[in-house]
């Protein structure tokens, strides 16, 4: 098994931003859960697409965690595309929307933290983002090869000092 990246969730902001992603997914698919089992006849659309968020947290939560770089781009993406289209059409179609949910009115029954989190993990999946050398599928090269031809496995530089 490979150590973990410098740039990944183990570590750093990445290690924030998963735990958000976690605690959000909980919240989310919780109140998705009880919405759709208790009152699902009131807000079906709005109570269906809380639990879908929810869903979508736990989704992305699991790809930031275990470095799975391709999900975590998609689920994050249909995250932000949702927040924003939810958030939109919760203002402008009340009568779908009469109940909060997750990703109404941009999120603000959560203080907008779901409007506000897509964008910073859009940001750390591109600021950490890495492609090895001949690879355009976006994955860290795990064949023990370094990043060029001065570099050891590890992907420093062979003359640097161990540390």
């Amino acid at each position: 098994m490979s150590a973990p990246t410098r740039g990944g969730a183990g570590h750093g902001p990445g290690r924030l931003l998963v735990a958000v992603y976690g605690v959000l997914a909980l919240a989310a698919t919780a109140r998705g859960l009880y919405q759709v089992t208790t009152k699902l006849g009131e807000a079906p659309l709005a109570y269906a697409l809380s639990l879908l968020a929810g869903v979508v947290y736990v989704v992305a939560t699991v790809a930031l965690a275990s470095d799975r770089r391709r999900l975590a781009w998609v689920t994050v993406l249909v995250e932000a595309v949702g927040v924003l289209v939810v958030g939109a059409l919760s203002l402008v179609d009340v009568g779908d929307f009469p109940d909060e949910t997750v990703w109404s009115a941009f999120g603000r029954g959560y203080g907008y933290v779901p409007l506000v989190l897509p964008a910073l993990g859009l940001l750390w999946l591109w600021r950490t983002g890495r492609v090895g050398v001949g690879h355009g599928d976006g994955h860290r090269r795990d064949d023990g090869a370094g990043s060029g031809p001065d570099q050891g496995a590890d992907g420093r530089s062979r003359g640097d000092a161990a540390g």
